[in-house]
């Protein structure tokens, strides 16, 4: 019988009375595929039924033709780094990574060879001998992955890798995570609810919302068409579901605005907060097809700008430098006209 290399799993997994797990993954060697989605949308569920750490209620799972459904957790050629790493506390660096090879049947001199390898590949030689309590969160991160690689899996899963790391040790080991998962020959999944981790590790997202999958595609696919309020709000785009007739769609509230692209039909519009201009008094003369009166609902900084929530005609966000806001002299309750010109609109068919 034909093996087919890869990963083919319909995972159903119920929970009574309410979650529902049903979503299909394909993945085929080499490829990494983000699990993308809100808290409680069945992320982890997903990752623990293809650990083997849950069963299926049913559906399939089958990695390389061959069907792992039956298989307890221990016998799958499955590694997985968990969010918070699990490493043994009274082991070595060294004897953590080695521990998966002897439980495989190697001898403690091929196990602590293959794992003095891997702490060379993860430049922690020098660390061999340290227990985990005396590694830094990046050098613990990379400890976990090389003991789940270790024993040469088909199937890597990764819980939120760089969840436990600070904003600087996170910026490094996200580099060091991206050259070993692309040197990583089987199927790896990365499970997590930050976009820049899914965009920069992953070939492919899987957005899962309420235990079903929304949308799937490469990270740019994703950034490019938002199909839900959660995606938009995660790649950073205003977001409208509407009908269009040429270059107007008119939203279910009524209002309308103008694109650049001809459509006919089912239609979203998508704009980034900086593409909408705010003024204090209605413009005399805009060259934007598109004018809104609003409110100002609530502001925040947004890197080295502000962002603005404006509710009224159409609910929006607004991206604007401090001086700007100085300039406007912005806060809550403020009235103003939001502008947006139509050539910095993006239209496709929903």
């Amino acid at each position: 019988m034909p093996t087919h290399p890869g990963l083919n799993a319909h995972l159903t997994v119920h929970h009574p009375p309410t979650f529902h797990l049903d979503i299909t993954l394909k993945a085929t060697p080499g490829e990494v595929l983000a699990l993308l989605g809100p808290n409680g949308a069945g992320k982890t569920t997903a990752l623990r039924a293809l650990a083997g750490l849950l069963p299926l209620t049913t559906g399939h799972l089958h990695l390389d033709g061959h069907p792992l459904e039956n298989i307890p957790p221990e016998s799958r050629p499955v590694g997985v780094v968990f969010q918070d790493y699990l490493l043994f506390p009274h082991l070595t660096a060294l004897d953590n990574i080695a521990f998966g090879p002897r439980c495989q049947g190697a001898t403690k001199q091929q196990s602590r060879a293959t794992a003095k390898s891997w702490l060379t590949r993860m430049n922690l030689s020098a660390h061999a001998d340290k227990k985990p309590r005396h590694l830094s969160g990046g050098q613990a991160q990379r400890v976990a992955l090389a003991r789940a690689l270790a024993t040469n899996p088909r199937l890597l899963l990764l819980d939120e890798p760089l969840a436990a790391l600070d904003a600087r040790t996170r910026l490094e080991t996200r580099a060091q995570l991206r050259h070993h998962l692309a040197e990583f020959e089987a199927v790896a999944i990365i499970v997590t609810h930050d976009p820049l981790d899914a965009m920069v590790l992953a070939d492919r997202l899987v957005v899962i919302e309420q235990g079903r999958t929304v949308q799937e595609g490469t990270p740019t696919e994703i950034a490019r068409h938002p199909r839900t309020e959660y995606i938009a709000q995660l790649v950073g785009l205003n977001l409208y579901r509407g009908k269009s007739t040429g270059t107007e769609v008119t939203l279910s509230t009524g209002q309308k605005i103008t694109t650049a692209e001809h459509l006919t039909g089912e239609t979203f519009v998508a704009f980034p907060p900086s593409a909408v201009t705010l003024h204090r008094t209605r413009p005399e003369s805009s060259s934007a097809r598109n004018l809104w009166h609003c409110e100002v609902a609530g502001m925040e900084s947004h890197g080295d700008q502000i962002r603005a929530d404006l509710k009224g005609d159409l609910p929006l966000t607004a991206d604007l430098t401090t001086a700007a806001a100085a300039e406007l002299n912005l806060h809550p309750g403020t009235e103003l006209w939001a502008s947006l010109k139509a050539t910095q609109t993006h239209a496709y068919p929903a």
